[in-house]
């Protein structure tokens, strides 16, 4: 027990500056917290103590503003930073050292029976305001922007980007590490794409320029 707390201790303050003590994170982290009730509520969701279970999630969600379904299964090292507004499923499954960030949300899109909430593999991290919503996976070493709505699949090593989340890959190159926190600085899909229509458009308007000069020039001549 006490090396799966000094191991958990470890990880946040090695990606949360603001956490300067260890006793800091014990008595003050709203992940390590949050955390540390999972654990207890999911023991006793797994022994069909559902009602107990649900009491400890809601005591949680009142004391952190997170909200973790007992149901869900997570991983070692999961970091959740502020955590306000933070909303994970019943059927969501969080693999290991995964970063989410506050207003969160790993949920459904509807009242279907089974597995309705999204798997987060290895190495995941999910900027602030995301929406994940389905029965779908988020590949090993995953970056999902801040704001961004991801309703389908994302392979491993790869950015998800926009509402709804688009795809960009970065040459198989490694995008999320625990020293690789920066979600802001990545490339928007939306934006390039508009980059290259204008680029396309000032073309054309130079070429149309052109003729339209030559065809002056013709007239002058009286070839035209």
């Amino acid at each position: 027990m006490f090396d799966r707390i000094k191991e958990e201790v470890s990880s946040i303050m090695s990606r949360d500056p603001a956490m300067r003590s260890v006793w800091e994170v014990l008595f003050m982290c709203p992940s390590y917290k949050a955390m540390k009730s999972y654990r207890r509520a999911h023991w006793f969701f797994e022994r069909g103590h559902i009602l107990i279970a649900r009491h400890i999630s809601m005591s949680c969600r009142r004391r952190t503003g997170i909200e973790i379904h007992p149901g869900a299964k997570i991983g070692k090292r999961l970091f959740i930073d502020h955590g306000a507004g933070v909303v994970i499923g019943e059927t969501t499954e969080i693999g290991d050292d995964c970063t989410l960030y506050q207003n969160v949300t790993l949920g459904g899109t509807g009242k279907d029976i089974g597995k309705r909430h999204p798997t987060l593999g290895n190495n995941v991290l999910v900027g602030a305001g995301a929406r994940v919503l389905g029965p779908f996976k988020i590949g090993d070493n995953s970056k999902i922007a801040a704001n961004a709505v991801v309703l389908e699949e994302v392979p491993p090593n790869c950015t998800a980007v926009g509402v709804p989340a688009r795809v960009v890959k970065r040459d198989g190159v490694r995008i999320c590490t625990n020293s690789d926190l920066d979600q802001i600085h990545i490339p928007d899909p939306v934006s390039q794409l508009l980059c290259e229509h204008r680029m396309y458009i000032d073309r054309l308007t130079k070429e149309i320029g052109e003729l339209k000069a030559e065809i002056k020039t013709l007239k002058e001549d009286g070839k035209c």
